[in-house]
């Protein structure tokens, strides 16, 4: 079992705030963190930042202790919902390792944690350096078990610790270490990232992301391969198509063939599945290649439930009418959990989420209120061509390592939204905006029955 701890950015600046307040004495806070308890990877995801009071601790430049009964504000509400506890405390002198006082102090708070919820789940205690970095290690039932495997910070930047950094010597990875460096190509291969859609603009994600040497690769789409695609799905053939071959299979069977040795999950399912949503949110890393908005406004959710990093790209080709093209634009979006959301951006509305779900669940009942006018602001399917789909899946993959290796001349806050228009020639970028009132009580939640709060994934 591997374990990891999620932040977001904001979340983040707050403990490191709280921790380092300039005396250099050492500083003491809680996370109330929710879980994806997965069969391979266990991940605390924060939804609160507690911090302990200066005056109620004990404060040196090598030790601090401060009152357990603090944790008696954190227990019912970590009990009622199987939360986890992490304690974080600072090392103002960049001592990077658990001391014997940190061996002492947690092992009394844990057995405080343990007899208090008595759960027998894990939780945890970690180190901030000033710097920021984090590491840490898991609290069990017998004391302390295992170490804090990742740890993801989710703001304009990516920022990820290891306890033990992947290794890379293949010719293919030193090419890219060239551009971005053995740090970003390490992390990269220790990376699982989940792609959903496989298709126009997916399928090209999926082909960068497997060369760059993405580690793990969870793939998900329902539909087989059909002739209308063969001109915008690298590595489908006419076979493909006559044989009604799932997606997802031939991208797996893509990826296997280059022999970089990733691990490849396929799910020819539904987002809106149980199981689908299971396994993106034990990724570290979701990119978006969907058309309709109830997937995208699902992976929203996702995404904000559970601390991720979210990456949107969404192509569209406007017919004049005549045989023609009247517009070609494309459009990148960076989501993070706690601020904006693609329906606080104005991409889409809940009328057009609601009309979907119902399309998806029953067509009849959507036919006959779309031609009675109930439903509002009903899409329908624009024609793909696959150098847009290349152009714009490649800013996507882009954005992603930007935010990876920042490496662009400005903060990458400026970023939030990527979006042009061929026609015109013409490109902008718009920064992250307020967060989104619908999705941020949900930040850091984790798991709840049933998932996300959909009673369809019961």
């Amino acid at each position: 079992m591997k374990y990891g701890l999620r932040l977001n950015g904001a979340q983040h600046a707050a403990l490191r705030s709280h921790l380092f307040p300039g005396d250099g004495m050492e500083a003491v806070a809680l996370l109330l963190c929710g879980r994806r308890a997965g069969q391979d990877r266990h991940i605390f995801v924060t939804q609160r930042v507690i911090p302990v009071p200066y005056e109620a601790c004990r404060r040196a430049r090598d030790r601090v202790t401060w009152p357990t009964d603090i944790l008696d504000l954190l227990i019912p509400a970590a009990h009622a919902s199987s939360q986890a506890i992490l304690k974080v405390h600072s090392h103002p002198s960049g001592y990077r390792a658990f001391s014997q006082t940190d061996d002492d102090s947690d092992r009394g708070v844990f057995e405080s944690i343990g007899s208090l919820l008595d759960d027998d789940l894990p939780h945890g205690s970690a180190i901030m350096l000033p710097t920021g970095e984090l590491f840490g290690r898991i609290a069990g039932p017998d004391g302390m078990v295992d170490h804090l495997s990742s740890i993801l910070v989710v703001g304009d930047d990516l920022k990820i610790w290891q306890a033990s950094p992947a290794h890379n010597t293949t010719s293919f990875v030193l090419r890219h270490a060239q551009a971005f460096g053995s740090g970003t190509t390490a992390l990269l291969r220790s990376l699982s990232v989940a792609v959903v859609g496989c298709s126009g603009t997916g399928s090209i994600v999926i082909e960068q992301l497997a060369r760059l040497g993405v580690g793990r690769l969870v793939l998900i789409d329902p539909e087989s391969v059909e002739e209308e695609n063969l001109n915008r799905i690298p590595n489908s053939g006419k076979e493909d198509a006559f044989l009604r071959r799932p997606k997802v299979h031939v991208m797996a069977s893509a990826i296997a063939k280059m022999g970089f040795g990733q691990e490849v999950l396929i799910l020819e399912r539904d987002l809106a599945d149980r199981e689908s949503v299971l396994a993106v949110a034990e990724c570290d890393v979701v990119f978006g290649c969907m058309d309709r908005v109830e997937g995208r406004h699902l992976l929203n959710r996702i995404a904000t439930f559970y601390c991720m990093p979210y990456f949107d790209v969404g192509v569209r080709l406007d017919a004049d009418g005549r045989g023609g093209i009247a517009n070609i634009a494309g459009t990148v979006h960076y989501l993070q959990p706690g601020r904006s959301s693609l329906l606080s951006r104005g991409v889409y509305s809940i009328e057009e989420v609601e009309a979907e779900s119902i399309r998806r669940t029953n067509p009849r009942l959507y036919e006959r209120q779309r031609k009675e006018g109930y439903l509002r602001g009903v899409r329908e399917d624009r024609p793909a061509v696959i150098s847009v789909n290349m152009f714009f899946a490649a800013l996507v993959v882009n954005d992603f390592l930007a935010r990876l290796h920042p490496y662009r001349n400005q903060p990458n806050t400026n970023y939030a939204r990527i979006g042009g228009s061929l026609a015109e020639l013409q490109f902008y970028s718009e920064p992250e905006t307020a967060a989104c009132e619908t999705l941020k009580r949900h930040v850091g939640r984790g798991d709840v029955e049933p998932p996300l709060e959909r009673p369809t994934l019961s």
